[in-house]
């Protein structure tokens, strides 16, 4: 049986760069000055320039609900398929959503 090469090895080259890529630094806006509150909803948008914290590539383009704030990293509550899945993932992986609004 060959070496496993790791789970992001052939899917995420094609659906992370949908567009052309952004080369440099991250704005700071994006994760820096960013202020996130629990219940806000976001948009998992992940940045394939930052490894650290990175959620999985089936979550990319999917809404969620902040849950805690953990130190650096966020615990968001997302609905995948019919089932309630709680992941991991750092700031620089997420933006407010603007089609939801906190009510």
């Amino acid at each position: 049986m060959r070496k496993s090469k790791g789970y992001k090895h052939r899917h995420t080259k094609n659906l992370l760069r949908k567009r052309p890529r952004e080369r440099g630094i991250a704005p700071l806006g994006r994760s820096v000055l960013q202020k996130y509150n629990t219940g806000d909803y976001i948009d998992i948008i992940i940045d394939p320039s930052v490894h650290n914290g990175q959620p999985h590539y089936r979550f990319h383009g999917k809404t969620g609900i902040i849950k805690e704030i953990r130190g650096k990293a966020l615990i968001i509550s997302l609905k995948d398929g019919n089932k309630e899945k709680t992941i991991i993932s750092r700031k620089d992986h997420v933006r407010l959503s603007r089609c939801i609004s906190k009510t």
